[in-house]
């Protein structure tokens, strides 16, 4: 039941248009609610640990009852104070606290406390990396999503449509939870762009720690709206998807949104603003009502609340609390280690990533090759397994000592990853072990190796011919039988070296 960009028009003057989908541009705005990690309510001490029994966690303060004043839960402003400087917005030094009017069956005091006119954060931007394409055609381009505002909101409760015999249940543990409700400007072009940027924000507020992000119980939902319209033309009709909790659904509902528009507009039909749900059995949405303005809310400032007042001193307080924040760690990355911005953006996706990062090269020093193996095979082998870094079998320093290897020439990339597989599996924690036990060592001798290469020369004159023809693929048919010869033991670069050394004589 948020607010949605009432400059929606204006907001998109000089922004760039993004691919079309049937010769239509896809205009996509985001509202986030994070719900912040107090132990108790914004408005009351009562408690917002998940699954109590259901009406056991909402106090009289939570319900409005007669005699009851809200007090602003100092720990959801610090919260939100922590947002704002982690995506360089401006915090109000004075905002406001509105009362929000609708009739809803799990909203006890027919209205919600929200802020309107000033929110507490303003402004700000969310900048994320793109990724198209696959392997060699793979293309990164690097994103940014304006921010509107982030205002403190209390939750409402939850309608229960299950096990009443065809009756709904009320359940209001859940009024009362402080959120912190982010919206963008409609700055995404795409349903891939919406869900960078919601996994952006995700790593964001979970990586700050004012949010757990758990998705699956609420913690951090999304809306998106989304609308279409010819180049150049006005702006079509939005319609907001509501509470997506799952990055898979989110672009599978959009997806679905865009086509379903456009379809509609080509066989003439007109679009009305509705808020609409995602279907993930059928893989469609439906509207559920007609989409309101804030005008339908009668927002006014709420009597109970007095004006929120946040002094430069207490920003600066929660400022030097924090912990190093991501676009920071990743700025650090690039200036200390020498990594492309993408590799840092990428290392910075969790802490967990970003320490177990820095412990491998504190060990074996070679940042690059460290960012290389754990974007790739280390990142592979978690996703196939589903689980996170901290349950890598590989352990950093173990990590540390296969690069070590590696940049030492002791074995090849090749031999690294079978090493690597053996150290996955556990049946080996060390590293020179399964070196020496699988006879992986490289052939660095220069004589045996100059052997081997003149041995190749002289039984593949044809590949010879063909190279000094200038087909350089008859290069690699030589380097193949030189490391077939060496039993793959050959350093390649060398081979590489003394191979072409030998043939322009």
């Amino acid at each position: 039941m948020s607010e949605t960009m009432n400059t929606f028009e204006a907001q998109q003057q000089g922004r760039p248009t993004g691919p079309l989908v049937h010769g239509y541009e896809v205009i996509i705005g985001f509202e986030t609610h994070a719900q912040l990690s107090t132990a108790s309510k914004i408005f009351s001490r009562a408690s917002t640990a998940f699954g109590a029994e259901p009406n056991t966690q909402a106090c009289a303060v939570d319900l409005a009852l007669p005699g009851t004043l809200p007090v602003m839960n100092k720990g959801a402003v610090e919260r939100a104070i922590e947002f704002g400087l982690a995506v360089n917005s401006h915090i109000a030094p004075r905002s406001i606290f509105a009362r929000k009017n609708y009739f809803y069956p799990d909203l006890p005091k027919g209205y919600q406390i929200s802020q309107f006119e000033i929110p507490v954060v303003q402004g700000g931007v969310v900048e994320f990396f793109l990724e198209t394409g696959k392997g060699a055609e793979v293309v990164r381009e690097k994103k940014s999503v304006r921010l509107v505002r982030a205002h403190l909101e209390e939750d409402a409760g939850k309608s229960l449509h299950e096990d009443f015999i065809g009756q709904t249940g009320i359940d209001l543990n859940r009024a009362g939870t402080p959120l912190l409700e982010i919206v963008t400007e409609p700055d995404m072009r795409s349903s891939s762009e919406a869900v960078a940027y919601a996994k952006e924000l995700h790593k964001i507020v979970t990586w700050i720690g004012i949010c757990d992000g758990n998705m699956q119980e609420g913690s951090f939902r999304c809306d998106a709206n989304v609308s279409v319209r010819k180049p150049g033309g006005p702006l079509g009709t939005r319609r907001e998807i509501k509470n997506l909790n799952s990055f898979k659904f989110m672009q599978q509902a959009i997806d679905y949104e865009v086509r379903w528009q456009i379809e509609q507009i080509e066989d003439g039909q007109r679009i009305e603003q509705a808020t609409v749900l995602f279907n993930p059995d059928s893989g469609e949405t439906r509207a559920m009502r007609t989409k309101e303005d804030a005008a339908d809310y009668r927002y006014f400032p709420d009597p109970d609340l007095p004006p929120l007042c946040i002094s430069e001193h207490w920003v600066q307080e929660v400022r030097g609390l924090m912990a190093e924040l991501p676009r920071v760690m990743a700025e650090r990355f690039v200036r200390d280690y020498g990594l492309p911005e993408y590799d840092a953006t990428q290392l910075t996706q969790s802490k967990a990533i970003a320490g177990y990062f820095e412990e491998t090269v504190k060990t074996c020093g070679q940042a690059k090759l460290a960012s290389n193996w754990i974007m790739g095979e280390v990142s592979r082998r978690l996703n196939t397994e589903d689980i996170g870094i901290e349950a890598a079998p590989v352990k950093a320093t173990q990590l540390a000592s296969l690069i070590s290897r590696i940049a030492d020439n002791t074995i090849s990339n090749n031999a690294a990853r079978q090493v690597f597989d053996t150290l996955w599996s556990g049946e080996s924690a060390d590293v020179d072990s399964i070196v020496e036990a699988k006879g992986l060592k490289q052939m660095n001798d220069t004589g045996a190796l100059e052997a081997i290469v003149d041995g190749v020369i002289a039984v593949n004159a044809k590949n010879v011919t063909e190279f000094k023809s200038g087909n350089e693929k008859a290069l690699n048919a030589l380097v193949g039988q030189i490391m077939k010869a060496s039993k793959g033991k050959a350093n390649p670069q060398q081979v590489n070296e003394l191979l072409r050394g030998k043939l322009s004589t």
